[in-house]
């Protein structure tokens, strides 16, 4: 398949700069992926589409404040990073986008928080990515809350004023570079009403990184190549979602990083297994999903492997007919935009 077949216009005010006041306030598209057919709620109505006995996962991770500050430690030019993920086996190394490329090649070290860290690069990599080894006294972690800043995606021009907006209610463990935006729009009074109901809500773990900043460039999308990412998904949940399946009951995953954890635990033989590790799955149109039965979503940009993921499992032509319904009734777009429930 080509690229341009998952392109459709977006007029740039469409494009959500500001949370709304309220989570759950979100207008809310829901798609049937057999009949094509499009209703639109608001969010809070969630709760009328989960039933007594059907599984809602979600990813628990949490953003970290992973965009850095610094100077070069020789010319004192300013320099900014993005810490996207920690290097496998490699002690304090991160993989990182550096602005500007030219003041961090191999050997220069760049100096934050008036040398509370020290950053140098050590190698480059693929697309300019550069892996860079961190020198400090302390916990790492707690230096980074003190000089890190929160990393809002390239399409959000306004300030935030509340960090944690970008920041789900459930989001626990640290390791993300963007935030897994589906769950945003989840509040306590939906899980209470949802609970209430007997759904069943579980947590898996992915941090998001690269991929998740870098277009597809190939014309030719299997050509693609995803960055890996790190995931945990546990035997409890394991157990949940054999329980729900046997039971005839529905696994809804939210957001395109949970779907992604939830299929790359399947085993060649088709079963599920607890396990954690490295995936760089990449989904689209022609594959053939083994768990999951429904999906909440955000509206993603166009040509990008969040759409070919929704696309593969919906279809291409009733995604693209949803998100042209989107784009004429005004839905607000992207991480901080409204959602949709393909069921």
């Amino acid at each position: 398949m080509n690229k341009k077949d998952f392109y459709f216009d977006l007029p740039k005010e469409l494009i959500a700069q500001t949370p709304l006041k309220e989570r759950d306030a979100s207008r809310l598209l829901v798609l049937d992926k057999d009949t094509g057919k499009i209703e639109h709620k608001q969010f809070r109505d969630i709760i009328n589409y989960l039933e007594r006995g059907d599984t809602l996962i979600l990813n628990n991770s949490r953003v970290i404040p992973a965009r850095l500050f610094g100077v070069r430690e020789d010319t004192h030019s300013k320099v900014e990073i993005l810490l996207l993920k920690r290097v496998k086996n490699k002690k304090d190394c991160w993989e990182a986008l550096v602005k500007p490329g030219k003041k961090a090649r191999i050997g220069h070290r760049i100096v934050f928080g008036e040398g509370l860290l020290i950053g140098e690069v050590v190698d480059i990599i693929e697309d300019g990515t550069r892996i860079i080894h961190f020198l400090y006294e302390g916990v790492f972690e707690q230096i980074l809350d003190q000089l890190g800043t929160m990393p809002l995606p390239p399409y959000i021009k306004e300030q935030l004023e509340d960090q944690e907006r970008y920041q789900t209610i459930y989001s626990k463990v640290e390791g993300s570079a963007a935030a897994p935006t589906a769950g945003l729009h989840f509040t306590e009074y939906i899980f209470k009403e949802l609970k209430k109901k007997g759904v069943n809500i579980a947590f898996i773990t992915l941090h998001v990184g690269l991929g998740t900043f870098r277009p597809v460039k190939e014309e030719k999308i299997e050509e693609h190549k995803m960055h890996s990412e790190y995931y945990e998904i546990s035997q409890d949940i394991v157990d949940l979602i054999y329980k729900t399946k046997t039971s005839g009951k529905r696994v809804i995953a939210v957001g395109t990083t949970t779907v992604r954890t939830l299929e790359t635990a399947v085993t060649k033989a088709g079963e599920i297994k607890a396990s954690s590790g490295w995936t760089d799955i990449f989904i689209y149109p022609g594959y053939q999903f083994k768990i999951i039965d429904g999906m909440i979503t955000n509206f993603h940009l166009p040509e990008s492997t969040l759409l070919m993921l929704v696309s593969a499992f919906a279809g291409r032509d009733k995604i693209l007919n949803a998100y042209h319904e989107a784009v004429k009734n005004k839905y607000r777009f992207f991480s901080f935009g409204d959602a949709m429930l393909i069921k």
